[in-house]
């Protein structure tokens, strides 16, 4: 699924404030007594050696061959070929299939109805560059997932990424998108927000292009002769309401087994409330071009060769669209290395592979990498090795949807996930240039010392090194501060958008996100040209840091389940804690400040004043004021979590001198650490995320949120609902503080 093209794919992913360097020299290993760390490190040489370039090639070729959305049969096909490769690996693997709803075009129509007849093409090009390209009557034509059947005609208003504040620019302007069809460019958000929010203030319809500015011939040249979107490629994606839960939507909470008890189509809450369809820029151009209305403020400008007006006014637009609403197999292939010591607890990485078409790129840039780690790790496993803890690998169905394959499995698995489940690592997709990591925490430490041990194969660095380097240039004074002076910089939260939600956002279960990426393009995303083909030319040629992915990712892999006890560090988390509560008391007072001046400058007629007379813009409306909420359980919380965290760095060094059975007891307690940061009740209107300190936004989608219950409500001016988030939230980051007390306990003897 991946991200905002370009970058999400990008990868993830990239928050440009990651790791800084750790010196070599007589370095500890976390986790890791000082004679076992050394053998550790020979064995990661060892399976450094295992991997082949040419091995990942060739998987991406044959994966890439067909289009494999759900349901179709390459799909299956592909399932049974991954399922094959990791049983000749040594694993004991096998398919889970579930049933789950996916949507499929029957009829497409829009057609601009005035001031001019212009019936879109719906339709990308095949390309003699691109040899598969051509593979027409296997490809899902450009859609959006989830979107509600509909056949509607109206005006049409332009709505910049259709965002809520894009809304705010509107009402100022006196626009109502009431009964018309909004037209939003890509990028801004997740493309399912765009239709949710349009729904919300009324529109009928909604149509999703990628201007050229964001992805095309302004950011340089297009496919076939340069990585960019071309101006008539198009995204598919979906556009399910994933900020309420992912997952199958008629089966919310449980799995979409065979026979599973499903809700009707008509009463799934995460299906659009309007029809939404993607198109290309070239098919948006003639809408674009004649709409009247006001000019759209600079910042809402493309790069198409038009004056950019807001509407509504001439342009009409008639869209028809109806789906076939099929249950269609979803097949996970499930591959385990049973542990050699401590089998019940388990470490697993995951990566889908179903793809809108080819997907050369999103996914299998990942899943090539992951499967060539997994090959290396059954070589090492054949010649004498054995992991302490299980290892589980995942090849996902259904991901592109709304992580389908991925929760349906956690939700079908979910009791035992909870008691056995350390750390689940996922990847989503690859390419050249800078490591992108988020995810737990408490994992921020063990991320650093992987980065430090890892060459970059564009340099004589480490990646972290070379990745502080780009901090350095391209960050601003904060970044780089952090840069210079934390001992390990910040690996970013975690949004939504990939695999990891259900591990860590549902069920509270240590995760993270790993890729490369930031000098590749991702002008492919989601259409037919994201290929081999493409792949090679502009992502990742000669596979070097789809090698680089595989030398992260097992490393951490291993590590995990190697180490004398679980590699777990709450420093870093504390400290990170303590920023988001820093962020969320000076978000609320930024606002009084804000509300107070902008609603003198409304009363005084200042604002007023301050406009064209002959520009049709009107002050913004007042807001009321904001109140002194009370932070004061929150910031306790806090400062015992900070207190409880330095205790435990102090006694960190006694965990070489514990016997056996309280190591044990300690990788118990450190493997269910993250649930103690989740509550029953979850997040207001979503129960389904039960993270206290990460979710997916509610308007942004794939963006994070942190402390969201806290930071959502200031956001949405409801400051009830603040004061009792607040207090849920202390209680939860006072819950696993307790817990943390008795690791500390622990450390100190006193079991």
């Amino acid at each position: 699924m991946r991200r905002f093209p370009i970058f999400k794919h990008v990868v993830l992913f990239y928050s440009l404030f990651l790791l800084t360097e750790i010196p070599m020299k007589a370095q500890s290993m976390l986790g890791f007594s000082s004679e076992s760390g050394q053998t550790q490190r020979m064995l990661e040489k060892r399976f450094d050696a295992n991997l082949i370039p040419d091995s990942l090639q060739e998987r991406l070729k044959i994966l890439s061959a067909r289009p494999h959305h759900v349901g179709s049969p390459y799909d299956k096909q592909n399932a049974e070929y991954i399922e094959d490769r990791f049983k000749s690996w040594g694993y004991d693997t096998k398919i889970v299939t579930y049933y789950v709803l996916f949507p499929t075009p029957k009829f497409r129509l829009l057609e601009m109805t005035a001031p001019q007849r212009y019936k879109a093409k719906l339709q990308e090009p095949v390309l003699k560059e691109d040899r598969t390209s051509n593979q027409t009557k296997e490809q899902l034509p450009t859609y959006n997932a989830y979107s509600k059947d509909g056949d509607v005609e109206a005006e049409v208003v332009y709505v910049n990424y259709g965002v809520p504040k894009d809304y705010e620019e509107l009402e100022r302007r006196g626009i109502d998108v009431k009964g018309k069809i909004v037209i939003a460019k890509y990028f801004g958000s997740w493309r399912g927000i765009k239709p949710k929010v349009a729904a919300e203030h009324g529109a009928i319809g909604c149509l999703i292009y990628t201007d050229p500015k964001d992805d095309g011939y302004y950011q340089g040249d297009v496919y076939p002769k340069g990585p960019f979107k071309r101006a008539d490629g198009v995204q598919r994606g979906s556009v399910m309401d994933m900020p309420l839960y992912p997952g199958d939507p008629l089966t919310p909470g449980y799995a979409a087994t065979k026979n599973a008890k499903r809700l009707k189509v008509a009463d799934a809450p995460t299906l659009t409330k309007i029809p939404v369809l993607p198109i290309s820029a070239e098919d948006a151009l003639p809408i674009l071009r004649s709409l009247v209305g006001p000019v759209a403020p600079a910042s809402w400008r493309g790069a198409l060769p038009i004056t950019y007006h807001m509407g509504p006014g001439k342009s009409k637009v008639h869209l028809k669209l109806e789906f076939n609403w099929d249950i269609k197999p979803a097949y996970d292939v499930i591959a385990r290395m049973p542990g050699s010591e401590y089998p019940d607890q388990w470490i697993m990485r995951g990566n889908h592979q179903d793809a809108w078409v080819n997907g050369a790129h999103d996914p299998l840039s990942g899943l090539i990498a992951e499967m060539e780690e997994a090959r290396s790790l059954g070589l090492l496993v054949k010649n004498g090795f054995r992991p302490k803890r299980t290892i589980i690998y995942a090849a996902w169905d259904a991901e592109e949807p709304g992580l389908i394959g991925s929760t349906e499995w956690v939700e079908d698995h979910q009791d035992e996930l909870k008691k056995k489940l350390v750390a689940y690592i996922n990847t989503d997709g690859n390419g050249r240039g800078f490591l992108g990591v988020g995810g737990s925490h408490a994992l921020e430490k063990l991320v650093n010392e992987v980065a430090a041990s890892v060459p970059d194969p564009q340099s004589n660095l480490s990646v972290l090194q070379r990745l502080k380097d780009r901090l350095l240039v391209v960050g601003n004074d904060k970044v780089k501060n952090e840069v210079r002076s934390r001992a390990d910089l910040r690996i970013s939260p975690l949004g939504s958008g990939s695999d990891y939600s259900p591990f860590l956002q549902h069920l509270g279960i240590s995760s993270l996100n790993v890729g490369y990426g930031g000098e590749s393009s991702g002008g492919s995303y989601h259409s037919i040209f994201d290929s081999y083909d493409y792949f090679l030319r502009f992502v990742d040629p000669g596979m070097e840091y789809g090698v680089t992915l595989a030398k992260t990712t097992g490393r951490l892999t291993l590590r995990l389940a190697n180490a004398d006890w679980l590699p777990f560090d709450y420093q870093g988390l504390a400290d990170n804690v303590n920023k988001y509560v820093n962020e969320v008391v000076e978000l609320a007072d930024k606002m009084r400040v804000s509300t107070v001046e902008v609603n003198k400058l409304i009363a005084n007629g200042a604002y007023k004043a301050s406009l064209d007379p002959k520009k049709e813009l009107e002050p913004p409306k007042p807001k009321d004021e904001v109140p002194y909420l009370d932070f004061s359980p929150l910031l306790n919380a806090n400062e015992k979590l900070q207190e409880s965290s330095v205790t435990f760095g102090i006694l960190l060094p006694n965990m070489s001198r514990l016997n056996s059975a309280d190591k044990h007891k300690f990788d118990q307690l450190a493997g269910q650490s993250e649930r103690f940061l989740t509550t029953e009740q979850g997040l207001p209107r979503r129960p389904w995320y039960k993270h206290s300190i990460y979710a997916p936004g509610f308007y942004t989608g794939y963006g994070v949120k942190t402390l969201p219950g806290v930071r959502e409500a200031i956001e949405q001016r409801n400051w009830s609902e603040a004061n009792e988030q607040i207090r849920l939230t202390a209680a939860s980051i006072e819950h696993f503080v307790e817990h943390l007390d008795q690791i500390n306990k622990l450390l100190k003897g006193e079991n």
